[in-house]
């Protein structure tokens, strides 16, 4: 019975057919790799692979055993993975929600890096609304969740930022303001801003940093119609019926006729943050937020 190092020195080997390439692969010395190879062919009792100066190509019965082993190599290695991801929290299926299209990209991308790190876990996705997101979440119908913040809830947690974007104001193009370069938040005094539905599970703090009812010196802030979706909040500032806060993105993603984005020079940036239950923490939450923490976020 060949032990786990000659397998994996022999199974490299028959694919690189050049013991440098498969030293390098397995972390190992030429010449560890070398003898060990000699310890296979002494063991079989027949020469495994042709060795010249140039080239190194498999005899036929060294053909032959990689056929019959490999299938079975292949299979154990797969249990193994399995197990250890079983172990890690990695295996089954991960749903990830996410809010609107910069942090539905961002999620397709890390979603395909993940997958390609842990195949053994599948990953589907949930195009979530403002008015439904935490909702969502509690419920369980998603596991993590890429969404605005701030989030100050004592039952969810919040990872690190994924996109940063400058905050703008989505404004009907015969507005005063859309001849402006930029605005400040005082000037949200002079609009009405696009509501949530009452019944909406939107925190206060979202409420306060996005959705005002004053601006910072305690000017009142006008309330528009409810909205609760994109294109309901697009719609809305395009028929002249009240603004929006967003971010940058939306200009990029969301192009409406009739609509103009001016930046919002004093305001925070928008962040885009993973979320999930806190105390349900699990292996493939934290290898999804490391996969996201890895490609560019926002533009």
């Amino acid at each position: 019975m060949l032990e786990r190092l000659e397998l994996e020195a022999f199974l490299t080997l028959a694919e690189e057919l050049h013991f440098g390439r498969t030293a390098e692969r397995l972390g190992m010395s030429t010449s560890r790799i070398s003898q060990t190879i000699k310890n296979v062919e002494r063991r079989i009792g027949a020469p495994l692979f042709e060795r010249t100066s140039r080239t190194v190509r498999m005899t036929p019965i060294g053909l032959r055993l990689h056929a019959d082993i490999r299938p079975g190599y292949d299979q154990i290695d797969a249990g193994l993975r399995r197990a250890t991801a079983s172990a890690r929290g990695i295996g089954g299926t991960l749903t990830v929600g996410f809010l609107g299209a910069a942090a539905g990209s961002l999620t397709l991308r890390a979603a395909h890096l993940f997958s390609t790190r842990h195949p053994e876990c599948e990953v589907a996705f949930r195009e979530v609304q403002l008015y439904e997101a935490l909702g969502a979440l509690r419920s369980g119908e998603v596991e993590i969740m890429i969404f605005i913040g701030p989030i100050e809830q004592p039952d969810i947690t919040v990872g690190p930022p994924l996109i940063t974007e400058q905050k703008v104001l989505a404004v009907p193009a015969d507005h005063p303001f859309a001849q402006r370069d930029s605005i400040t938040l005082e000037d949200l005094a002079e609009v009405r801003l696009i509501r949530m539905p009452p019944n909406a599970d939107f925190p206060r703090e979202l409420v306060e940093r996005h959705i005002p009812e004053r601006t910072p010196s305690g000017r009142p802030i006008a309330a528009g119609p409810v909205g609760e979706t994109w294109q309901e909040l697009l719609s809305l500032v395009g028929t002249g019926q009240a603004c929006a806060q967003c971010d940058a993105s939306v200009f990029h993603y969301y192009r409406h006729r009739g609509v103009e984005y001016i930046p919002i020079e004093d305001a925070l940036p928008m962040e885009y943050l993973p979320m999930w239950l806190a105390g349900k923490t699990t292996g493939r939450i934290l290898a999804f937020v490391q996969a996201a923490l890895e490609l560019p976020g926002g533009d």
